[in-house]
């Protein structure tokens, strides 16, 4: 280990501050209050110890390793981290603080039991192991954190054990995330085999692998990885998950725990040899699926949370995008492209980290405020929570693409990358690249439909319900847990050459030799784009405030087409706001499954109408697969049959079987 103090050792502490956070509660007993404080406590501590070393492994580019030896077991618990790792490193302590600070009001906890020393258990647990999982520098150490990862987020997501949605999403995400590890097994062994050796390092080998063998590897990843990214067509855990957990823990596994999954992805190409041009196509076609897949759910759904956690299914799609864009140009010889590709892809990664967490912690105030999370029953809320109100217009803004906010930027890395490569190319590739950016530009419209129709219903208007219209502002410390990201979504759109600076050193380690983004196509964030952007800024919160401060008028209806009675019903629902794209423009994809009531007599009784948007893909496919994969763990429980002779017979057999697979290799 080093003999002095260095960066490193500052996320160690983060990690260890995580774990006190974790088991402190848990020795509290009954006393729900002080397990809530200790745990809300590790979580701050921990994030704020490892924030400025992530931040300083960006600045100078330097990489640092720990690797003490478990006496006794032959076993390193090896942590490295270099410019790369510490890129996914800082929005992983940055939002686990603003969801710890956030956690502290939005939870409702009961007065007995152990509830809130269970919540910062698995909190703590899981934001340890998102650090571990960047930080491995074996398989040993990332498979364990991995798995811990996997475990602690299943159970944060049922921790409401009496919501049987919960229980569903919760089995669900389990069953989806551990086929995926499947993979990851499978890639580590044959990693093992190759080079002997459970250290990354040693990953070096698979540069000399062949063409085949290289594919085995990026497939193994591709799926392993993806599965936990949320990649089309394997997001079937995702949506539902994201929607049933608290909502900032939806936050945290959205903004950030599934982005280690890219992280992986990434830092295994480092080590692969050039793949072929296809690969890059084919990440890149699955990344432009995701996207206009996720969005047109994201615009269909009746849960506030739920259209959100679609939304996230696209922003996936617009990262792998990038990356699989990188991909392609760079095996093509288009290397300005790909450096403008993989620049926006990676700070699409903070983009979206950001601006998604901002939103998710926004649906729990409003959640906390109404206690529903239907679209349908809200409206008025920008009246009665202002605050909240404005941040979520900043993220919705943001997650639109819109100046002079952060996802702006980030999509038009993408988006000049494109170009670039498509006024090179010629023949059939120049249509490949004008189409991807054709269908980019068809998502950012579908991506204004979903932000329009859900902020525009949840905020604007009257409300639809007593719930809405009974809500209130949410307590400081839930305001100020948003408003960091919206200070730093702000913040990036107006000095985007500040983030553009720091992916130097991360793109340095995944595409040596790359030209900086800024040296291949003059960019427009320079002095004069921070000036406007900040006036632009200024004239807003100035009108803001005006309207603050001028005097109330008193309230007018709506005209209802000489109506005499308008109310509130004769706005907008959330499906009638969808109803156009739904039968005119989605086609027959994303159709919902109705529930109407029978033929009206001349006594009509009450009747029931109800409309469920399901996943096509979740329905059709993964639903089959899992109730047949039910059946034949059901069949296999013949197996136990409580026992010990017959136990002991399994254990014969399984050694005799191992013992001759040994003498055969």
């Amino acid at each position: 280990m080093p003999t002095s103090p260095s960066a490193i050792h500052l996320v160690l502490l983060a990690i260890l501050l995580f774990f006190a956070g974790a088991v402190l509660p848990m020795a509290c007993g009954r006393r729900q209050r002080l397990a809530h404080v200790m745990g809300m406590a590790g979580a701050l501590a921990g994030a704020l110890a490892g924030l400025p070393a992530a931040l300083l492994f960006l600045l100078t580019g330097q990489t640092e390793h720990v690797q003490p030896v478990w006496p006794g077991t032959g076993l390193q618990f090896a942590l490295s981290v270099d410019a790369l790792a510490a890129f996914f490193l800082l929005p992983v302590f940055l939002l686990v603080f603003c969801c710890a600070l956030y956690a502290h009001r939005y939870l409702d906890l009961p007065s007995r039991g152990g509830r809130a020393a269970r919540h910062w258990f698995f909190f703590n647990v899981l934001a340890a192991s998102m650090a571990l999982v960047v930080g491995a520098a074996n398989s040993f150490v990332f498979l364990v954190a991995w798995e811990v990862m996997s475990l602690s987020s299943f159970f944060l997501v049922v921790h409401d054990l009496g919501d049987e949605q919960a229980r569903r999403a919760g089995w669900l995400y389990l069953v989806a995330t551990h086929l995926g590890t499947a993979f990851l097994f499978g890639l580590f062994l044959a990693e093992y085999r190759l080079a002997g050796s459970l250290d990354f390092s040693s990953f070096e080998v698979l540069r000399g692998l062949p063409p085949s063998g290289a594919l085995v590897f990026f497939a193994l990843a591709l799926i392993g990885f993806g599965t936990k990214a949320g990649m089309f067509p394997l997001h079937c855990w995702l949506p539902e998950a994201h929607a049933a957990a608290p909502s900032h823990v939806s936050a945290l596994m959205s903004g950030v725990m599934i982005k280690t999954a890219l992280y992986g992805l990434l830092r295994i190409c480092t080590f692969l040899p050039p793949l072929p041009a296809w690969c890059g196509l084919l990440l890149a076609g699955l990344g432009i699926s995701g996207s206009l897949y996720g969005i047109a759910l994201a615009a269909l759904q009746p849960d506030l949370k739920k259209s959100l956690a679609y939304s996230t299914v696209e922003n996936i799609g617009i990262i792998l995008l990038g990356i699989g864009l990188w991909l392609y140009c760079g095996a093509t010889g288009h290397p300005g492209a790909a450096a403008l590709c993989l620049a926006g892809a990676l700070l699409h990664v903070w983009n979206h980290a950001l601006f998604k967490s901002l939103l998710f912690l926004g649906a729990g105030s409003i959640l906390h405020a109404t206690g529903t999370r239907t679209i349908s029953k809200l409206g008025g809320l920008l009246r009665r929570m202002p605050v909240t109100g404005i941040l979520l217009l900043a993220g919705g803004a943001a997650i639109a693409a819109l100046p002079p906010l952060n996802g702006f930027v980030s999509e038009l890395l993408i988006y000049l990358g494109l170009i670039k490569a498509g006024l090179a190319a010629a023949g059939g590739q120049a249509f490949v690249f004008m189409l991807f950016a054709a269908l980019l530009a068809l998502t950012g419209g579908m991506v204004l439909l979903a932000v329009t129709r859900l902020l525009g219903i949840t905020l604007g208007g009257e409300p639809l319900s007593e719930m809405s219209a009974r809500a209130h502002e949410s307590s400081p410390s839930m305001l100020a847990a948003m408003a960091i990201p919206a200070l730093v979504c702000l913040g990036i759109g107006i000095a985007p050459q500040v983030p553009l600076a720091l992916l130097a050193k991360p793109m340095a380690i995944l595409a040596p030799g790359s030209p900086n983004p800024a040296a291949v196509i003059p960019l427009p964030f320079n002095a004069d784009w921070s000036l406007v952007a900040l006036l632009l800024t200024a004239i807003t919160v100035f009108g803001l405030f005006l309207r603050r401060r001028s005097r109330p008028q008193p309230g007018q209806t709506t005209w209802g087409c000489g109506f005499s009675r308008p109310s509130a019903r004769m706005a907008y629902t959330a499906g009638g706001y969808s109803q156009f794209a739904q039968d005119e423009i989605y086609g027959r994809g994303p159709q919902p499954k109705v529930e109407q009531p029978d033929r009206l007599g001349f006594f009509p009784a009450l009747r029931r109408f109800h409309r469920e948007f399901r996943d096509p893909v979740l329905a059709r496919w993964f639903s089959p697969l899992f109730i047949r994969c039910a059946g034949l763990a059901h069949t296999c429980h013949r197996l136990q049959a409580g026992q010990m002779n017959i136990y002991l017979t399994y254990i014969f057999l399984a050694t005799v079987l191992l013992l001759g697979w040994s003498f055969l290799w």
